[in-house]
Order: structure tokens, then sequence, then C-alpha cells
């Protein structure tokens, strides 16, 4: 695969920063006190932000991935 160098790094860059600013989220909706209900059992709520927040990691390492592949091809 062929990408300019230009569009190689912004992948790279997007990635990094996906893996860089989603695991904060998660800390920060980890001790949000909907989080978990009066039993510590996870609510919805922090159910469905580890599901988001898993999905955009996985995205993330994919597009920083393709940027490295991109610049070195």
């Amino acid at each position: 695969m062929e990408l300019p160098v230009f569009a190689a790094l912004v992948l790279i860059v997007a990635g990094i920063w996906s893996l860089v600013v989603w695991p904060q989220f998660l800390r920060r909706v980890m001790k949000d006190p909907r989080a978990r209900d009066a039993a510590g059992k996870a609510t919805r709520f922090l159910t469905v932000h580890v599901v988001l927040v898993a999905i955009s990691m996985v995205l993330g390492a994919a597009t920083a991935l393709i940027g490295i592949l991109g610049l070195f091809s």
C-alpha cells in the first residue's frame, strides 16, 4: 500500500492520540458515581463506556499500524 508521507504521519498521530486519550477518559468514567451501583456492581453506564473505549483503542491501534505500514512500504 502506498500512502503519501503526510497521510501516513496523520494516521500515526491519530492512532497515538486515541491510545493516549481514551485510557484517561476511562479512568475518569470509572471514578464517576454512576459507574457502580450501591452494591458495587458495574452499571450500564460503565459497561457502555468500557465497550466504547475498547473499540476506540482497537481502532486507534489499527489506524497507527496502517500509518506505520504506509510510511515504510
